[in-house]
C-alpha cells in the first residue's frame, strides 16, 4: 500500500506539475532538432549533387573564362660558365603589355538541363583592338646583342580552350598571323595561345604595332578579363538580365533592365599593381581579374536552409500555444501528441525542399505551409475540441509562415525583421502569463485573478 501510494503521488505529480511540464516540452524540442539537422544535412547533399551536375555540364561545354592578353614577349640569351669553363646559354624572357587594349563583346547566354537541375552557359564575341610600343629594353638591363628577336611571340591566356569555337587570327600592322595552341614559357600565362609575330625593338619611341583579332568563346557563368593596356576599356552587351558584376573592378558605367545589361570599364595601369614591361615571373597579373557573373533568378537551396534556420522558432512558438492552452484552459496534451505536431512541423521543410526543386519556390512554400497548416490545425481540433481555440491555433500558425516568407523576401533586413518579431511574441507571451499564479498550478490550483 505504502508504494502504491508513493506511485499514485509520482504519478499526479507527473500529470499537474507545470515544471515538470516545461522540462518535457524543452527536451521535446530538443529532441525535435535532430531531424532538423537531418533536413540541414539533406540540403547540402542535395546542392553538392546540383553542384557536380553542373560541374558536368560546365566541363563539356566550357568553364569559367578569364581571358588574359594579348602580351609581347621577347626572349633573350643569359650566358654563363660551368667549373671547366664551358660557357653554358639559357633562355629567359621579357614581357611588353599594350599601350592600348580596347574590348568590344556581346554575351549570348543559354540555359541547359541535367534531369531536375539548370545551369548557365553563355557563348561569347570579343572584339580586341589596341597597340604595343615598340618593345624598350633600355632599363632592363639586356646587350641588344643578347635579344632572340626573331623568337618574339603574342601569347593570349584561355583557361578552358575547348570554349574556342573559331581559329583566332591576329593582324599586326596590316598583317595576318595564326594563334597556335601553347606558350613558350608559363612566367605570365598558362594554358593559352601564341603566334611568333616579325617584331624588332626601334630607337623611336613613337613606333607602335596595332593589332586586332575576334574571338568567340564559350564558357559557364563568368567571363573575365585582365586590364593588360596602359588604358584599357571594356564594354559588354547581353541579353542577361541578372548579373553580377564581380572582380577587382565594377564598371564605370552599366545598365539593367528586363532585356539585358550593358556595362563599360575604363581601368588605367595606375590602378593596378604591376608595371607595363617585367623579366620573368616577377607579378601575377590574375589579382586585377574583373568581369560579370550570369547569375540563376532563384537559389532555392538557399533559401531553404535559411527557413530551416527558423525552424526551432516554430517549433518553441507552437509548442508554447499547446502549453498555454494546457495551462490556462486545463486541457492535457500528452506528449506525443507535442511529438506529431512537432514532426509536422519538420516535415514542412522537407516539402518545401522537394517541392522547390520543381517548381518556383514562392509557390512551393505556399503550398508546403498551408499543407502544413491544414494538418496541423485538423489535428488541434481533436486535441482542444474547442473551435475557438481551434481557429486561434490556425491563424497562430498562418502569421507565422507569413513572417517566415517576408523573411526570406527581405534578405538585407531579414535579422532587424526577425528579432522586432521575436521580441513581439515575447512581449505577447508575457501579456498572457501576467495572471498566471505559477505555484498555485503546481497544487491544482486556478488561476488568479486581480
Amino acid at each position: 500500500m505504502k508504494y502504491e501510494s508513493y506511485f499514485e503521488g509520482l504519478s499526479s505529480w507527473i500529470k499537474n506539475s507545470i515544471t515538470f511540464k516545461l522540462f518535457t516540452t524543452g527536451f521535446l524540442i530538443l529532441i525535435l532538432l535532430i531531424p532538423t539537422y537531418m533536413i540541414e544535412f539533406l540540403i547540402h547533399d542535395r546542392e553538392n549533387r546540383r553542384y557536380i551536375t553542373i560541374e558536368e555540364i560546365s566541363s563539356k561545354w566550357g568553364r569559367e573564362q578569364t581571358i588574359a592578353g594579348p602580351i609581347l614577349t621577347v626572349p633573350y640569351g643569359i650566358y654563363s660558365k660551368d667549373k671547366g669553363e664551358k660557357v653554358l646559354k639559357s633562355v629567359k624572357y621579357a614581357h611588353f603589355l599594350p599601350d592600348e587594349l580596347n574590348i568590344d563583346g556581346n554575351v549570348s547566354p543559354e540555359i541547359r538541363y541535367r534531369g531536375i537541375y539548370e545551369t548557365v552557359v553563355y557563348k561569347s564575341n570579343l572584339k580586341f583592338t589596341g597597340k604595343f610600343p615598340s618593345p624598350d629594353f633600355k632599363d632592363l638591363n639586356i646587350a641588344d646583342e643578347d635579344i632572340l628577336w626573331e623568337d618574339t611571340f603574342i601569347s593570349l591566356g584561355i583557361p578552358d580552350m575547348r570554349g574556342i569555337e573559331k581559329n583566332i587570327e591576329i593582324s599586326l600592322n596590316k598583317n595576318t598571323f595564326a594563334f597556335t595552341p601553347g606558350i613558350e614559357t608559363d612566367d605570365v600565362i598558362n594554358p593559352g595561345l601564341s603566334v611568333q609575330v616579325p617584331i624588332r625593338g626601334d630607337a623611336n619611341p613613337e613606333k607602335s604595332y596595332e593589332f586586332s583579332f575576334d574571338i568567340d568563346l564559350k564558357g559557364s557563368k563568368e567571363l573575365n578579363f585582365i586590364p593588360l593596356g596602359k588604358e584599357t576599356n571594356v564594354k559588354l552587351t547581353s541579353n542577361w538580365d541578372n548579373p553580377s558584376f564581380d572582380g577587382t573592378f565594377l564598371p564605370d558605367e552599366r545598365e539593367i533592365t528586363n532585356k539585358g545589361f550593358n556595362a563599360k570599364w575604363n581601368i588605367l595601369h595606375l590602378n593596378r599593381d604591376y608595371p607595363q614591361k617585367w623579366i620573368g615571373k616577377s607579378y601575377n597579373i590574375f589579382n586585377s581579374a574583373f568581369g560579370v557573373k550570369l547569375l540563376m533568378p532563384v537559389d532555392e537551396y538557399q533559401k531553404t536552409m535559411r527557413s530551416v534556420k527558423y525552424a526551432v522558432m516554430f517549433i518553441s512558438l507552437t509548442f508554447m500555444i499547446f502549453f498555454f492552452v494546457e495551462v490556462i484552459n486545463k486541457k492535457r496534451i500528452h506528449p506525443i501528441q507535442y511529438i506529431l505536431v512537432g514532426l509536422a512541423l519538420v516535415i514542412f521543410f522537407t516539402l518545401l525542399l522537394s517541392l522547390s526543386e520543381h517548381i518556383n519556390f514562392n509557390l512551393a512554400y505556399i503550398i508546403a505551409s498551408i499543407a502544413t497548416i491544414i494538418l496541423i490545425t485538423a489535428y488541434s481540433r481533436t486535441i482542444f475540441k474547442n473551435n475557438f481555440l481551434t481557429i486561434l491555433m490556425g491563424s497562430v500558425l498562418l502569421i507565422l509562415y507569413g513572417f517566415m516568407y517576408t523573411i526570406l523576401q527581405l534578405q538585407d533586413y531579414s535579422l532587424l525583421l526577425g528579432s522586432i518579431g521575436l521580441f513581439i511574441v515575447l512581449a505577447i507571451a508575457m501579456y498572457l502569463s501576467r495572471k498566471i499564479d505559477w505555484y498555485s498550478l503546481g497544487s491544482n490550483s486556478n488561476i488568479s485573478k486581480k
